[in-house]
C-alpha cells in the first residue's frame, strides 16, 4: 500500500484507526480479481446464490452491535442511528436474497418462431460510498448488485472506511468467496477515478455531491459506461395552515438535524402557510431547543457532531453570513460540534436557501397559497426529497404531484425504505436503487429469437 489514512473520532477529534490506502496498480489488481470471479460468481445457481446472500444477512445479524459500535467512533453517529445502518445491511441483503430466482424474462409474441428474454449481469460494478451513511450506502448498491450476479468492488469514503471493511471480512465469513466483494479503501482521486476509467469496470454507482457526480458522469461516457447517481438535496417541508401544527413543529427538527443534517434527503427548507407561520416557529423553538445533542456513545444523543472539521467550516461559513433566529445546544471540549440552527428568511435568493448546507441548519419561509409553496419548493436545481403536511389528503397527493422530487410522503418525513425506489429528479440524480427493480438496473436484457 502507498499511502495510510489516519481516521478521526468526529466526537472527540482523536484518532481511532490507521487504514492503508490502495494505489492505482492495487486498485488494478483487485478489479481484475474481481472480473475472474465474475466468471464463476455469475454461474452460481440462483437457488445458491440466495442461500449465500442469507447468510451474509445472518452474519450481519450476529454482528448489529460491532458494526454499530464502530459507526459511533468513525462516523460520530448516535447509537440509535447506527444501530438501525446495521440492520439496514442485513435487511437488504435479506430482501435482495430473493431476486435471483426471480430475474425474469418474458416469451414474447412474434410471427415465424418464438422470443424471449433474459437479464444477464454485467460483471465488475463499482461502487463509490459516501461518508454520510456508510453501511446503509453500500448495501444499497452490493445487494442488488450480488443478487443479479455481478461482483462488486466498493471504495468506502476516506473519512469512514471502518464498517465497509468490516463487512467485506463477514462476506467472506459467511461463504461469499473470495473477490467477489473487495472492499478498496483509498482516495477518490486513485480508486474512484479507476473505477470510471479502468475497461473491465462496467458499472458505476455513486452517491456523493452533484459536482463530484457531474465529474464521474463525464467520465463514464468515454466508455459509454452505465451508472447510477445519487446526488444532493434542497428539499422542502411544506406545512400548511390545516396541518396538525403541533405535530408538523415537533417532527421538523428531526427531519432536518438527524445526522447533524448530513443527509442529502434533509428537509433544509421549511415552507409555512403564512397564517400559521408564527404558530409554527413559537413551537419550532422548542422543539430544537430540546432537541438532545450529545457525545453520541451517550445512548440518549439523537445527533452528534459534523464529520470533519472541514465540514464544520463550511457549515458555520453559511451561519456567518446570515442572523440565526435560535439554536440548540452542543456538548463543551473538542470535536466538530455546530448546534441545530434555525434561520428565517423570505429571501429565496440566498445561498443558505438554494445551497446544500450538510449540516444542522435549516431556513424557514413562509407562502401564501398553494401556487406559491409548489413554486417556491421547484425553485431548485435539486429534486430528492419532501414533505408535505395537510389534512387535506387531496391537496396533500396534489402537491406530491406537484413537487419535482423522487422521494415524497404526506403527513410523514419517511424518505427511505429498502423495498420502495430512491432516487432523485433533475441534479439530484440519475437512476434509482432499492425497491422490486433495483437488481435490473444491475443487469443487460438480452432478446433471442428462435426461428421455427
Amino acid at each position: 500500500m502507498s499511502d495510510v489514512y489516519t481516521v478521526i473520532n468526529p466526537a472527540t477529534a482523536r484518532p481511532v484507526a490507521e487504514v492503508p490506502l490502495a494505489s492505482v496498480a492495487e486498485t488494478d489488481a483487485a478489479i481484475e480479481r474481481a472480473h475472474e470471479a465474475f466468471a464463476s460468481w455469475r454461474r452460481v445457481s440462483p437457488g445458491e446464490r440466495a442461500t449465500l446472500l442469507r447468510r451474509f444477512a445472518a452474519v450481519v445479524d450476529d454482528h448489529i452491535e460491532e458494526l454499530a459500535e464502530l459507526e459511533v467512533r468513525n462516523a460520530g453517529h448516535t447509537w440509535g442511528n447506527a444501530r438501525w445502518e446495521a440492520g439496514n445491511v442485513r435487511d437488504c441483503l435479506n430482501y435482495y436474497s430473493a431476486a435471483p430466482e426471480r430475474l425474469f424474462g418474458r416469451q414474447i409474441p412474434v410471427p415465424g418462431g418464438v422470443d424471449i428474454t433474459f437479464r444477464e449481469p454485467l460483471g465488475v460494478v463499482g461502487i463509490i460510498v459516501p461518508w454520510n451513511f456508510p453501511m446503509p450506502i453500500a448495501a444499497w448498491g452490493f445487494a442488488p448488485a450480488l443478487a443479479a450476479g455481478n461482483t462488486v468492488v466498493l471504495k468506502p469514503a476516506e473519512l469512514t472506511p471502518l464498517t465497509a471493511i468490516r463487512l467485506g471480512e463477514l462476506a467472506l465469513e459467511a461463504g461469499i468467496p473470495e473477490h467477489v466483494l473487495t472492499i478498496i479503501p483509498g482516495h477518490g482521486t486513485v480508486v474512484g477515478e479507476r473505477f470510471v476509467t479502468h475497461p473491465l469496470v462496467r458499472k458505476i454507482v455513486f452517491t456523493g455531491s452533484t459536482a463530484v457526480g457531474k465529474r464521474i458522469m463525464a467520465g463514464c461516457a468515454d466508455q459509454v459506461k452505465r451508472l447510477t447517481l445519487e446526488l444532493g438535496g434542497k428539499s422542502s417541508n411544506i406545512v400548511f395552515a390545516d396541518a396538525d401544527i403541533d405535530a408538523a413543529a415537533a417532527s421538523a427538527p428531526y427531519a432536518v438535524f438527524d445526522n447533524a443534517g448530513q443527509d442529502c434527503c434533509a428537509r433544509s427548507r421549511i415552507l409555512v402557510e403564512r397564517s400559521a407561520y408564527d404558530e409554527f416557529l413559537s413551537k419550532l423553538q422548542p422543539a430544537v431547543t430540546g432537541l438532545r445533542v450529545l457525545d453520541p456513545t451517550d445512548e440518549s444523543s439523537e445527533m452528534g457532531p459534523l464529520i470533519s472539521a472541514k465540514q464544520k467550516a463550511t457549515v458555520t461559513g453559511f451561519l456567518d453570513e446570515v442572523d440565526v433566529a435560535f439554536t440548540g445546544s452542543t456538548p463543551s471540549g473538542d470535536g466538530f460540534w455546530v448546534p441545530p440552527s434555525v434561520v428565517t428568511t423570505e429571501d429565496a435568493e440566498a445561498r443558505i436557501w438554494r445551497e446544500e448546507v450538510f449540516g444542522p441548519v435549516v431556513a424557514v419561509m413562509p407562502f401564501d397559497d398553494e401556487e406559491h409553496v409548489v413554486a417556491l419548493a421547484n425553485d431548485t436545481e435539486y429534486g430528492l426529497s419532501g414533505s408535505i403536511f395537510t389534512r387535506d389528503l387531496g391537496r396533500g397527493l396534489r402537491v406530491a404531484r406537484a413537487v419535482e422530487s423522487g422521494n415524497l410522503s404526506v403527513n410523514s418525513h419517511s424518505a427511505v425504505r429498502y423495498w420502495t425506489p430512491f432516487g432523485g429528479y433533475k441534479q439530484s440524480g440519475l437512476g434509482r436503487e432499492l425497491g422490486p427493480d433495483a437488481p435490473a438496473a444491475f443487469t443487460e436484457e438480452k432478446n433471442v429469437f428462435i426461428a421455427h
